[in-house]
């Protein structure tokens, strides 16, 4: 079948991003003059400050870290090493075992080693000699328990392609986002203002250490930007002059080599770019690792458009209305014909996610920031239809790595606190931040007066009980395995089915533990509810109707 095809193939690239080190393909560094920088040494304030010259880690009360970094790419690269260290370290660890987990098998992994250098032989030559000189800098501060899987710069260097690599196995659900914006009539004060929700997910560990980072780079735009520690190319980022970019994924053709990874040309946007007719220059200028969307607000332009980017063509989506959606299909004349996008619109939930954000915004007359925090925190499907906790067909699945709004004129930013976009969203003032008189050691970075608070559904614990049912099904599906299954009392599969009765993935999950058991009856009508749910993609459908036919068929021979 065609979706496993793409499972294998995906599967395989994804395990590789972390596998690289072949000693005889091994990536040079690149050349850098001057390495006085080296000299710089890391000055720990006091528990929550740490500083490097006049460049600084601040780790705010919401558990997000903020560090300010500048100079040379080289020099922004040791000193973001030198503050990132340990969170680095610590992501890299999470990453490497959310990896560990989908390939277990040692072999596979030995292999891939082979596999990636080969297929990244000349990853350098598709990535800028500055953007290389600064993971360069990182690099020589990367942890050394990895180096088994390759050499340090080789290895960060693999690591920015991670969210192409991601987007590419759309069926394991990793990279599903939302974005979008509104103004004029539709906004209370006519400002443009967006939103998104960044849904890659390498695990809710992986998620907990957000890091906000603000660059003054001795070339371009000072700028600020999402991520997590050893990362430099951007997912969400707002610059000074008020130009954001985030990165929606498309469906994308099987890359059959390396080119430039999406979140490194969403970097070269953001530092060099100030109008939408700069960003499509640099966006149109590189050779793509995958099919993408971009999304641009500008503060110049006072507007929002995508750039839509597949592997072989460039377009322009401008829905020439006060509202901007963008879900992970192309909607330009030039690009929604295509045969992948169709076929990503038929066989995904893209197209039900966009109706769906489409309804939230029509229901207000207007909206502020709040207004778009809520619709990024929505849980229903169309029609204000309950779907089930973490449906990947609703806006919010409970997956994301950060949520974050943007208001460009006044250089503001709202991310939020973890877990996911039901904690508060913390404001940053970019005008304020890149200010030469900002003490960073007797003042906040972000502005407390401007946070959106918690919403309800966190402060009534709501999190905790998705993560208790996400650890129960968890438990089913290891039984599914096991040799022996532990037996589950009628109470206590009427209780997990009561956490989240209008999931879909609750009843074939338990489906699943009664075909396992031997109770065919049970199996086919769990099996037969999950379909009455909604279920967001094809090839979740079609999964449920193979065990049907199975069940079907073993229950027939007997």
């Amino acid at each position: 079948m065609k979706w496993i095809k793409y499972i294998l193939i995906s599967f395989v690239i994804l395990a590789a991003i972390l596998f690289v080190a072949v000693r005889s393909m091994i990536l040079e560094p690149p050349v850098v003059e001057n390495k006085d920088v080296l000299q710089s040494s890391v000055i720990h304030v006091n528990d929550s400050l740490s500083m490097c010259k006049d460049n600084w880690l601040k780790l705010n009360d919401g558990g997000i870290s903020e560090m300010y970094i500048s100079g040379s790419p080289f020099e922004m690269g040791v000193r973001n090493g030198m503050l990132t260290k340990e969170l680095a370290s610590t992501q890299e660890a999470y990453f490497f075992d959310f990896i560990s987990s989908l390939i277990p098998s040692k072999a596979t992994l030995q292999y891939l080693k082979y596999f990636i250098s080969y297929f990244n032989k000349d990853l350098d030559e598709y990535i800028p000699l500055a953007l290389r000189q600064e993971i360069y800098g990182i690099s020589l501060f990367a942890s050394d328990e990895y180096d088994f899987v390759g050499e340090k710069y080789h290895r960060i260097l693999n690591y920015h392609a991670a969210h192409d690599i991601g987007h590419t196995i759309q069926n394991m659900n990793l990279v599903n986002c939302t974005a979008f914006s509104i103004q004029n009539e539709l906004t209370t004060d006519s400002s443009l203002i967006i939103g998104r929700n960044l849904d890659f997910s390498a695990g809710d560990d992986f998620a907990r250490h957000k890091l906000v980072v603000f660059c003054e780079p001795d070339s371009g735009y000072k700028f600020a930007y999402i991520s997590w520690g050893g990362m430099i190319g951007v997912l969400s980022g707002m610059n000074e002059h008020g130009l954001t970019v985030t990165l929606n994924s498309a469906k994308s053709g099987i890359p059959l080599s390396a080119k430039t990874p999406v979140s490194l040309i969403s970097r070269e946007v953001l530092q060099h770019a100030k109008t939408i007719e700069e960003a499509y220059n640099i966006i149109q200028s590189y050779d793509s690792f995958v099919s993408e969307s971009f999304f641009i607000g500008s503060a110049i332009d006072k507007k929002a458009v995508i750039i839509e980017k597949s592997l072989d063509a460039v377009a322009i989506y401008d829905s020439k209305e006060a509202k901007l959606v963008l879900t992970n299909h192309f909607q330009s004349d030039e690009l929604k014909d295509t045969e992948l996008n169709i076929e990503s619109i038929e066989e995904g939930c893209s197209m039900y996610r966009m109706q769906r954000t489409h309804e939230l915004i029509d229901a207000y007359e207007q909206l502020d920031v709040q207004c778009v925090v809520d619709i990024l925190r929505d849980k229903r499907g169309t029609d204000n239809r309950s779907i089930g906790i973490g449906n990947e067909a609703a806006v919010n699945q409970l997956i994301c790595h950060h949520s974050v709004v943007f208001k460009p004129e006044e250089k503001i930013m709202w991310v939020s606190k973890f877990p996911y976009q039901e904690n508060g969203f913390v404001a940053y003032d970019l005008n304020k931040i890149f200010s030469k008189n900002f003490d960073v050691e007797n003042h906040a970075v972000s502005v407390d007066s401007l946070e959106v608070a918690a919403s309800d559904f966190y402060l009534a614990n709501g999190v905790d009980d998705v993560w208790q049912y996400r650890a129960t099904l968890d438990n089913i599906k290891s039984y599914l395995d096991s040799e022996s299954v532990p037996h589950l009392s009628n109470t206590a599969v009427d209780a997990i089915v009561e956490q989240n009765k209008d999931f879909y993935y609750t009843w074939y999950i338990l489906g699943q533990y009664f075909e396992r058991t031997g109770d065919p009856d049970k199996a086919l009508a769990y099996y037969e509810q999950s379909l009455k749910c909604k279920i967001p993609r094809m090839v979740d459908k079609q999964q449920v109707l193979n065990r049907i036919e199975e069940v079907k068929n073993e229950y027939d021979n007997k």
